[in-house]
């Protein structure tokens, strides 16, 4: 597979109090965020935090875009992606992940 990817990564974050959750949330959007413009084939970044409130939900969801397969395999170890996660920590308690080729006649 050589052309675009899309990854998209939900998360449970460790928190017992809405506060901290909030706060979590907050922290991974931010960090994640700052990886725009740092990671050569990252084409398109964004988080969305939940709104929901369900108990089932995910509190984070990452949205990105990829050149090539090749460029989200080197994204895995690269060194400011390391760092984010790092950062993180074991903040996150739950992580669900989902890979598929875009197609480029129609974005999907």
């Amino acid at each position: 597979m050589t052309g675009p990817i899309r990854h998209i990564v939900m998360w449970r974050l460790r928190a017992e109090t809405a506060a901290e959750r909030a706060a979590a949330r907050l922290k991974v959007k931010t960090l994640f965020e700052g990886l725009r413009g740092r990671i050569d084939g990252l084409t398109h970044i964004e988080v969305g935090l939940d709104v929901s409130d369900v108990d089932y939900a995910c509190d984070v969801v990452l949205f990105s875009e990829f050149a090539s397969s090749a460029a989200l395999r080197a994204y895995a170890s690269h060194p400011e992606h390391l760092r984010v996660r790092e950062e993180l920590g074991d903040l996150r308690i739950g992580r669900f992940q989902v890979d598929y080729p875009i197609d480029a006649a129609t974005g999907a």
